[in-house]
């Protein structure tokens, strides 16, 4: 398994890097990962359990040590995290059933191009 307290170190010290090289990026990254608090319509650990969600199903380890961190710290439970992970599973399967219909809809459009 990963090193994920390492890694994280690891990735902040390049993000670093690259927020001086591409300071503007990286303020308008900031801004968007902020939005939500402001808001106040979601908690900070509802927030969280989402980001645990979206970083698995757009397959993110940065994401997902930042955000498990932020979750803990939180109040998140395991138990809340699996919930919210539940979901992550079910709407990756979701996706490729709507990928499988798509992929029945092209080889229907190429097999009436080609007469078959």
């Amino acid at each position: 398994m990963m090193d994920w307290l390492k890694y994280r170190e690891q990735l902040t010290g390049r993000l670093g890097e690259f927020g001086k090289l591409s300071p503007d990026t990286l303020k308008g990254y900031q801004t968007l990962s902020n939005a939500g608090e402001r808001t106040g319509q979601l908690d900070a650990r509802t927030r969280e359990l989402i980001a645990l969600a979206v970083a698995v199903t757009t397959r993110c380890d940065g994401c997902i040590t930042v955000h498990a961190a932020e979750a803990l710290k939180h109040g998140s439970t395991r138990e809340e995290v699996a919930e919210a992970l539940g979901v992550a599973v079910a709407l990756n399967a979701g996706v490729a059933m709507v990928y499988s219909a798509r992929v029945l809809d092209a080889m229907n459009a190429h097999e009436s191009l080609s007469g078959q």
